[in-house]
């Protein structure tokens, strides 16, 4: 898949495309929908298929950047469009003057004469401009004037509701992981950097943990979590704590993760964690020795949870 900031890269070279557009946070199964339809009718047409999408999200700007962690950041976003086997992911630089141009001059700016747009595939409700004016039948009048189709797809459907980013983001904040696979279609994993903690894992509980700095991401409630843990292309068995560690007094948020079986130094590495199942909510202990025992429970309980086939990575 070809990667795109400038749309002078592109500049004639795109025989047509047919696109989708959106924010597409968490690239759920709603919006894999959309990225599967349009690569089938590009195919069918002989038309490269891309997906439009935005950097900084648009929320950001309009914002000044007060908004809820999102699901996906920018990277972890384009690598999970790519495996829809898309050609083209171009990611749109979202500025104040552009959320104020007419959706009539967006369509003809960026999509038209920048794109080459022939056939657009959006979902059920979106709508995009200024004072959110473009919408399926403002599309249909431009397609009619500028020589483009425009697809609206129906909503996914799951447990007699709609996946969104939203509903998504809510199941992951109340710790409910298990529950919003099937809403993404793979587990919610978040990306970080392992730095130094406190040493007590190793040292004083026999269970080292790999301390994780996530920087701008959603991370689910605290408590304890059977995880699959990926360093280095190697994916492996863990538990993830997730809280503040009451036994020991503190107050920061961490999050530490033990990989089963595993014990090397991998300070400064990035650690991939895919969040499987809650096991429980964190509290405090009366001393190590009784937090080692229930450590050990737990990590007991992870083993036979990620050895189900409704667990693998």
């Amino acid at each position: 898949m070809i990667v795109v900031r400038d749309l002078e890269e592109l500049r004639d070279t795109l025989r047509g495309s047919c696109l989708t557009i959106g924010n597409f946070d968490g690239v759920h199964k709603g919006h894999q929908k959309l990225l599967a339809r349009t690569r089938i009718r590009a195919e069918a047409n002989g038309h490269e298929s891309v997906a439009v999408t935005f950097d900084p999200h648009p929320l950001r700007v309009l914002t000044g950047g007060s908004t809820p962690p999102f699901i996906t950041l920018t990277e972890q976003k384009v690598e999970l469009i790519e495996r829809q086997g898309v050609d083209i992911c171009v990611l749109l630089r979202f500025t104040r003057e552009m959320a104020a141009l007419e959706p009539e001059e967006f369509v003809r700016r960026y999509l038209v004469d920048g794109l080459n747009m022939k056939y657009m595939v959006i979902g059920y409700d979106y709508a995009f401009g200024k004072g959110r004016r473009g919408n399926y039948e403002l599309l249909a009048a431009l397609g009619a004037q500028h020589g483009f189709q425009v697809e609206r797809v129906n909503p996914y459907m799951y447990g007699g509701a709609v996946v969104s980013s939203t509903r998504i983001r809510d199941m992951v904040r109340a710790g409910r992981v298990w529950e919003a696979q099937p809403l993404l279609g793979r587990f919610y994993t978040v990306r970080g950097t392992v730095e130094h903690g406190q040493g007590r894992g190793g040292r004083l509980l026999g269970f080292p943990t790999a301390n994780l700095r996530l920087v701008d991401e959603l991370y689910p409630a605290g408590g304890v979590y059977a995880c699959w843990a990926t360093h280095k292309l190697v994916t492996r068995p863990a538990v993830v704590n997730i809280g503040t560690n009451p036994t020991f007094g503190e107050h920061a948020l961490s999050v530490e993760v033990h990989i089963l079986d595993f014990d090397r130094d991998i300070y400064g590495d990035d650690l991939r964690v895919q969040f499987v199942q809650r096991l429980r909510s964190e509290r405090k202990f009366n001393g190590p020795q009784e937090l080692v025992t229930q450590i050990t429970r737990d990590c007991e309980l992870a083993r036979t949870i990620l050895a189900s086939s409704q667990a693998q990575p």
